[in-house]
């Protein structure tokens, strides 16, 4: 390890610029440098029946850690940081290389490499950027018609790890990334991958997970994908609801004053008295007997002074517009959450990539300063013996980028269960998906919602605005006028004016003379937008009227495509479809993080093929005729010999 200290002479009112140490780490002994060695490596680890793994987009090596935690041995590390690849190659044996894995050669080569070394798990956390409905619409009909991806493009990087597991095929698969993946409109990439890897023979879960609850210290959701090659069944792990506080976490450490450099650089340390909790004894696990009162990398940045005031004068519930007025330096309409103190007695906030920009989210509870490098690794599950190659700044972003080790451990824990047990899953997306749509498409009339098989925009708006939740007698009655008597509506016409004075008097005769109202206010909009409805997705600010749900439903049931734009399928949670699929799948997603497990489960059950739109449907029929709240008739359901809580 070497060192660069410097400091820069500042103004007082301004932070000193302290920079370093600069950490340099040597290689693991056991680093291979070439294939050939890592042959040999791996020849000699499965002899002794060693599950090797592989970890793409390894970052410094959070999943890696957690992995080699729960018996595996991390082989591979592919990351496109210097700084990270680096730290990953101090740590672990084998290789750990820097490529993009955008190249398609370097994914032929890194498939090769797993093929050849018959790696056992991949693991990866690929960055998935939004892209347009273009590149969606090309991928969705790879997906649908099962072509390969062409290899002369650089590639979107979740579908690099896609390739790489359809070219080596390893036994399992774990895929870590941000929620919002899943909270996408369509659950795009989610539902893409599944369909992908189930043609390939892979069961596949997801679940968004809640890191504390797996015992790290903070707030932290990740979506976490396992996929088993030859439909082997996976139990996510048993959750916890004891909480590691902060407090629980760092109060072992020594005070230092924001910007405190040690003795030494790289090389020096603070003062360490020892552990206090459970926690804390088990972050020092592997640190050495010479260095058991030291404690590496417990340095943070310079505080400016008046910064300093305003830390002091704040409570975990303060906020920035709370600070008196000669401590806001930034807007407070922008920045109301620019300072952030943490709250010793509970979970930190998610410590991510941003603190290595600044750390006024990560304000310590007892001292005016930010939190240390070792501070935030102890948050996120990093021992106290894992260091971080590069500047504070680059500890930081390896810090802020990483999986939590213990996250990867525990997971990593159960799809080795899930090997050795073999058992084979019940039912696959892509099965539920057939059912749905095959009993869907024999349905010539669905008696509570007969609009669900029109092939008419206008008529399926109609229906849902006028019949929504009503009785079958009076759905029975008003649909056949809206049926018959209601012209089959096309872009550029606008609706019959005695057709809808007709459903006026109708519905105001079954108490329903409001919601005519509505419709009326559609048509208005319609006369100064007359292609607004029949767009791929509807223009919602041209009409009002329809509510986002409604154009949700009406895009999903009856797609159009115009030129180069097609219509999503988004995935619903309304119309009782995640009642459905609670029951089915025997959880709690229609009571607990709907917007996420709730999704997730009903994509679970409608797969992304040209089945999932009729399943879809298929869903909400099921939801509003037969899996009903009260007395469900689950005689007549499709899926009930799979459902986990179907009435024998």
């Amino acid at each position: 390890m070497s060192e660069q200290v410097t400091e820069i002479s500042t103004p007082n009112y301004a932070v000193k610029q302290v920079r370093g140490p600069f950490v340099e780490l040597p290689d693991h002994p056991g680093h291979t440098a070439s294939e050939k060695e890592l042959v040999a490596l791996c020849n000699d680890l499965r002899s002794h029946g060693v599950p090797l793994a592989a970890d793409l987009f390894s970052g410094a090596g959070g999943m890696s850690l957690g992995l080699e935690d729960a018996g595996f041995r991390v082989v591979l590390g592919v990351d496109h940081y210097r700084f990270a690849v680096e730290t990953h190659r101090h740590h672990f044996a084998g290789m750990s290389v820097e490529e993009d894995m955008a190249d398609p050669e370097t994914i032929q080569r890194v498939a090769k490499i797993l093929k050849r070394n018959k790696v056992d798990l991949l693991a990866g956390g690929p960055p998935c950027q939004p892209f347009s409905r273009a590149g969606r619409s090309m991928i969705r009909h790879r997906v649908m018609t099962g072509a390969a991806d062409p290899h002369d493009e650089r590639r979107d990087l979740w579908r690099s790890f896609l390739e790489v597991v359809q070219l080596a095929r390893p036994r399992a698969v774990m895929m870590e990334n941000v929620p919002d993946m899943a909270l996408d409109r369509e659950m795009f990439i989610l539902r893409s991958m599944t369909e992908e890897l189930e043609q390939l023979g892979y069961s596949v879960s997801a679940r968004v997970i809640e890191s504390w609850r797996y015992g790290a210290p903070q707030m932290r959701q990740r979506l976490l994908f396992v996929a088993l090659r030859d439909g082997l069944a996976f139990s996510w792990p048993q959750e916890s609801e004891k909480r590691v506080t902060l407090w629980n976490a760092i109060g072992d450490m020594p005070e230092v004053e924001g910007g405190w450099r040690p003795d030494g650089g790289a090389f020096g340390w603070a003062d360490y008295a020892g552990p206090r909790t459970e926690y804390q004894t088990w972050m020092r696990r592997r640190v050495s007997a010479e260095d058991t009162e030291k404690l590496f990398d417990h340095i943070t940045r310079p505080v400016r002074e008046d910064d300093r005031a305003a830390f002091e004068s704040m409570t975990h519930k303060t906020k920035y517009t709370d600070l008196a007025p000669e401590f806001q330096r930034y807007r407070k309409d922008i920045f109301d959450d620019k300072y952030k103190k943490l709250d010793e007695n509970d979970l930190s906030r998610t410590i991510t990539a941003h603190i290595a920009k600044d750390g006024y989210w990560y304000i310590h509870p007892r001292q005016a300063r930010t939190l240390t490098v070792r501070e935030a690794a102890r948050i996120q599950t990093f021992p106290d013996d894992f260091r971080f190659a590069g500047p504070p700044s680059v500890a930081f972003k390896q810090i802020g980028n990483a999986v939590p080790p213990l996250v990867g451990q525990v997971i990593g824990e159960a799809v080795q269960a899930a090997l050795r047990e073999a058992t084979k899953t019940r039912l696959s997306t892509r099965k539920t998906s057939m059912e749905l749509a095959r009993w869907f498409r024999k349905q010539h009339l669905i008696p509570s919602m007969p609009w669900l098989t029109t092939t008419n925009r206008w008529k399926f708006v109609l229906g849902e605005m006028l019949l929504d939740r009503a009785t079958p007698t009076v759905v029975n009655a008003v649909w056949r006028v809206i049926d018959t008597g209601t012209h089959e509506l096309q872009p550029g016409l606008l609706p019959d004016a005695a057709a809808l004075d007709l459903l006026g008097e109708l519905m105001s005769g079954v108490g329903r003379g409001q919601r005519v109202s509505a419709v009326r206010q559609l048509v208005e909009q319609m006369a100064a937008a007359p292609d607004a409805l029949w767009q791929p997705t509807i223009e919602r600010g041209a009409l009002p009227a329809i509510s986002p749900a409604l154009a949700d439903l009406v895009e999903l049931a009856l797609p159009v495509t115009v030129g180069d734009g097609e219509s999503e399928e988004p995935v619903l949670i309304t119309k009782g479809v995640l009642r459905v699929a609670s029951r089915f799948q025997g959880n709690d997603a229609d009571k607990r993080n709907v917007q996420t497990d709730g999704r997730i489960a009903v994509a679970s059950m409608i797969g992304f093929s040209e089945h999932s739109r009729p399943a879809h449907l298929g869903l909400i029929a099921l939801a509003n005729e037969i899996c009903v709240v009260d007395r469900p008739r689950c005689s007549g359901c499709p899926l009930r010999r799979w459902c986990a809580s179907a009435l024998v």
